[in-house]
């Protein structure tokens, strides 16, 4: 399935603002990208001012970069590094290119609000995402730690790695007693014959 046109508009508002951006892709211009997801393919193409469109499929693509979808959770919480999850294949300098911009450009919510809402109302909603959003992480580590605790503790489902090392330790030392025990015993048996 291919979405480049939805994909292109957003890239485009993105791009619209950072004219470093722009300049940077203008180097690239003609140039095709194709983003596989597996499920969803995403072919963009570099126009000569710098944004993008939607590529025809008969064209070649420059570049072509794989990720796979079970990877895309480690990529959303690590922008840093999400070209380590991917394949890439074709045009090096293309694709150090879009690495680039992929970390560097931000979407600034609040502007685009602001030009609809205005500046103040804009800050107090960007703010209250924020914190719904904090407050969302929050519960959901409270609620781990909850389910975690009663699992170990009030309904032991679960064991604590500590209590696991401690019942081996204690095993350890049975083993042994119970070999220097069959040690004695085997002394005794011999002596006593």
């Amino acid at each position: 399935m291919m979405i480049s046109t939805p994909v292109s508009a957003t890239i485009n508002h993105l791009l619209a603002r950072e004219a470093w951006a722009r300049n940077e892709l203008v180097r690239h211009a003609g140039k095709i990208a194709h983003f596989d997801g597996g499920l969803t393919a995403v072919r963009l193409k570099v126009a000569a001012d710098g944004m993008v469109q939607a590529a025809p499929a008969a064209e070649a693509a420059n570049v072509t970069i794989r990720v796979k979808m079970s990877d895309l959770p480690l990529i959303m919480q690590n922008h840093e590094r999400a070209f380590s999850y991917v394949q890439i294949e074709g045009d090096a300098d293309f694709a150090n290119t879009i690495s680039r911009l992929s970390q560097s450009l931000r979407w600034e919510a609040e502007d685009d609000l602001a030009r609809l809402i205005g500046d103040i109302p804009a800050t107090r909603v960007v703010a209250g995402v924020k914190a719904a959003v904090e407050a969302a992480k929050s519960t959901q580590q409270k609620l781990a730690e909850n389910v975690a605790e009663y699992l170990l503790d009030e309904q032991p489902v679960l064991v604590r790695p500590q209590a696991v090392a401690d019942f081996s330790d204690e095993v350890s030392k049975l083993r042994d007693d119970v070999e220097r025990l069959a040690k004695r015993l085997e002394k005794l048996t011999l002596n006593g014959r």
